[in-house]
This record gives C-alpha cells, sequence and structure tokens, in this order.
C-alpha cells in the first residue's frame, strides 16, 4: 500500500452508541482447574478428534474437554429447567 490517505473532517452521519458486549480481560484469562484423567477411548474416536484438531490447527484433548464441558453446560440447563418443573407439581 503505497498510496497516502488523505483524511478529511467530513460528517459521520447517523451514528449509534453500542453496549460493550467483549469479556473483559480477567474473563479471558480465566482457566477452570484441570484434572488429569485417564480414558480409553474407541479407535475410531480418537482418530476422529485428532484428524479435526490437525484440520483445525488445534489439540485434540482440548477438542474433547470441550465437547464434554459443553454437555454438562446442556445437562446442568435441562436439569435446572426440570427441576423447576417438578416445584410447580409439588403441592
Amino acid at each position: 500500500m503505497s498510496a497516502k490517505i488523505k483524511y478529511t473532517d467530513e460528517p459521520l452521519g447517523k451514528t449509534q452508541v453500542v453496549a460493550d458486549f467483549l469479556p473483559s480481560p480477567s474473563e479471558l484469562a480465566f482457566r477452570e482447574e484441570g484434572v488429569k484423567v485417564t480414558l480409553a477411548l474407541s479407535k475410531k474416536s480418537l482418530e476422529f478428534f485428532k484428524s479435526q484438531a490437525a484440520k483445525h490447527q488445534t489439540q485434540y484433548q482440548r477438542m474433547i474437554r470441550r465437547l464434554l464441558d459443553a454437555y454438562v453446560d446442556a445437562q446442568a440447563l435441562t436439569l435446572r429447567s426440570r427441576g423447576r418443573a417438578d416445584k410447580r407439581r409439588a403441592p
């Protein structure tokens, strides 16, 4: 880019303030405590995660961990909503 940019003091037109939606630096730096476990996976599952990790340039262990975390989060939501329904049915 050798062309020089010429800036002018033009009006911007209609603008709108957008609420801050980005996570704070402390939220980005947060890491949950990890616990090492030994887990036997089927060969096809391990090959799948390794190939997908290579394709997306990440670690297969991280993909498996995120999958399990997503499952736990979804189950927790289901249990909470189910618990509310149970409380409404109680006499």
